[in-house]
């Protein structure tokens, strides 16, 4: 499978997905699924300039990614699917097969509790991964792969501290 890896990250693309996971990973491409970004090329441009001129990035909404997920998956080389919303992941998994997400940055605002020092979650956010989890998809978190990875179980029983 050319794209096993699903990632949600609130900075979407920065130097610890590109550097921490896309290198090590060896990926070929990103595919950054937000239906803002995918509407504005000023946008694009900046995440653009995150990427080195190996790895291409690629910009779909929810429904382009839907659409091109097959075309992604069918590739030889290996990618990861990007969003910077728990719900734009859930729209994702609701159409197509997400086999798994991780959890990346999820950081601080008003109203979100700390659960890691990089996943911070609202109550109804919390609910939303507990639905993906219903629904079928193998919810983690992990910062970098070399990080141990945490079940959805151990992320939401988590206090802030760890």
């Amino acid at each position: 499978m050319a794209v096993d890896l699903f990632r949600i990250d609130d900075r979407l693309i920065h130097g610890q997905v590109v550097v921490g996971w896309g290198q090590p990973l060896d990926l070929a491409f990103f595919v950054l699924v937000d239906d803002a970004v995918a509407a504005s090329d000023w946008e694009q441009e900046l995440y653009r300039m995150g990427v080195p001129p190996e790895m291409e990035l690629h910009f779909r909404s929810v429904e382009q990614a839907v659409a091109d997920l097959a075309m992604f998956q069918a590739r030889p080389d290996y990618g990861m699917v990007l969003t910077a919303d728990i719900g734009t992941m859930r729209r994702l998994a609701d159409a197509v097969p997400v086999p798994r997400v991780s959890i990346g940055g999820i950081h601080h605002r008003a109203g979100r509790k700390p659960k890691l020092r990089y996943v911070f979650l609202t109550d109804d956010e919390e609910n939303a991964l507990r639905a993906l989890a219903a629904s079928g998809v193998e919810v983690t978190a992990q910062d970098v792969p070399s990080a141990a990875s945490l079940s959805l179980d151990a992320l939401l029983a988590a206090t802030g501290d760890e």
